[in-house]
């Protein structure tokens, strides 16, 4: 018999329709995690129950409202944060309504409230001088000079997320005889992409400094204490690499250089390559072809190149209309000075 507390659904939304059914990675997995838990606090609060003491009956549309309120007044969240929460309520409403159809009226109400609008956040990406500019500089020698080397080669080879190389192993490598990786990426589906030859071989240096631990489910980017690199730790090490970009360009300065730049920076310049834009949505792993579209429209170069092949208006009308034929008459001339 199915009873009114909130705790057999929460686990059955994560354990059963989050991991099993949809097959989300564990970061994803974690951000419904994050917004649930702020969910529930506020619930908690605004009912003046402990948070074990809650049922469905508790869960209501209204308290959605207020909560996404609070996320921007109180907590001052930006609106882009408030639309995350609120789309992991959407989906956590509508499985409810699947599980408790008596809730059905909730999840109605829930999935009524929209997301709201933002403008789209700036793109940022690395130009091909300022690529070419931070390998020059990158160190030779030191511990982790090769591994940080291969790391940022690869990020930018691949355009990989940062969760992708996280988890990346040894037996997810073939450098021979077509160099190439198999990337576990969102929604647990694989894609394989192409290595250079320069990033082959780096990654064959650094699996060969220690042979006698080389295992299939060895990472290939190991931290000081011989454990797979965290996410964060891949972001100190992008970020220490990639400061001089920032102290040099100005207009870079309130945008730090994430490992998610080295993506945007490998879809526009293959973009700028001539590569089909179907085949970059495969390369990075987009689910939409929508969502690799929005690098053409941020590459000015080629919006500045095809102007080029363009002709403004008047150069148009002239080579349809010809010479203006009136202006050399001079009876004509004369009599409309005349009117």
């Amino acid at each position: 018999m199915k009873t009114n507390t909130l705790g057999p659904v929460i686990y059955s939304f994560f354990e059963d329709y989050l991991k099993c059914q949809k097959g989300l990675r564990p970061s994803s997995v974690k951000s419904y995690r994050d917004s649930l838990r702020l969910f529930l606090n506020f619930v908690s609060l605004d009912a003046h129950r402990k948070i074990t003491r809650l049922s469905l009956c508790d869960i209501t549309a209204e308290r959605v409202h207020k909560f996404l309120n609070s996320l921007e007044e109180d907590r001052h969240n930006h609106i882009r944060s408030r639309n995350q929460r609120l789309s992991a309520l959407h989906i956590f409403f509508e499985y409810l309504a699947h599980q408790r159809p008596e809730m059905l009226s909730q999840a109605e109400q829930v999935a009524g409230i929209p997301t709201k609008r933002v403008p789209a956040p700036e793109t940022y990406y690395l130009e091909k001088d300022e690529v070419n500019t931070l390998f020059a500089r990158m160190p030779t020698k030191g511990r982790f000079a090769l591994r940080d080397r291969t790391l940022l080669l690869f990020l930018y080879n691949t355009g990989a997320r940062v969760q992708e190389v996280a988890d990346l192993c040894v037996s997810n490598l073939e450098l021979e005889p077509q160099p190439r990786v198999s990337l576990h990426g969102k929604g647990d589906k694989w894609r394989v992409c192409p290595l250079w030859r320069e990033t082959a071989s780096l990654l064959k240096q650094l699996l060969s400094q220690n042979k006698s631990a080389i295992t299939p489910e060895r990472p290939v980017f190991m931290s000081h204490c011989n454990s797979a690199l965290t996410r964060y730790g891949i972001y100190k090490i992008v970020r220490r690499h990639t400061q001089h970009i920032i102290n040099q360009n100005p207009h870079a300065r309130k945008r730090r250089v994430s490992p998610h730049v080295f993506r945007h920076t490998t879809a526009v310049h293959l973009l700028e390559a001539g590569v089909d834009v179907n085949v970059i949505r495969a390369w990075l792993g987009h689910v939409s072809l929508e969502t690799t579209n929005r690098y053409a429209e941020i590459n000015i170069r080629m919006k500045e190149e095809a102007l080029s092949h363009c002709q403004p208006p008047i150069l148009e009308s002239e080579r349809f209309f010809g010479k203006r034929i009136w202006q050399d008459d001079p009876t004509l001339l004369e009599w409309l000075e005349s009117l």
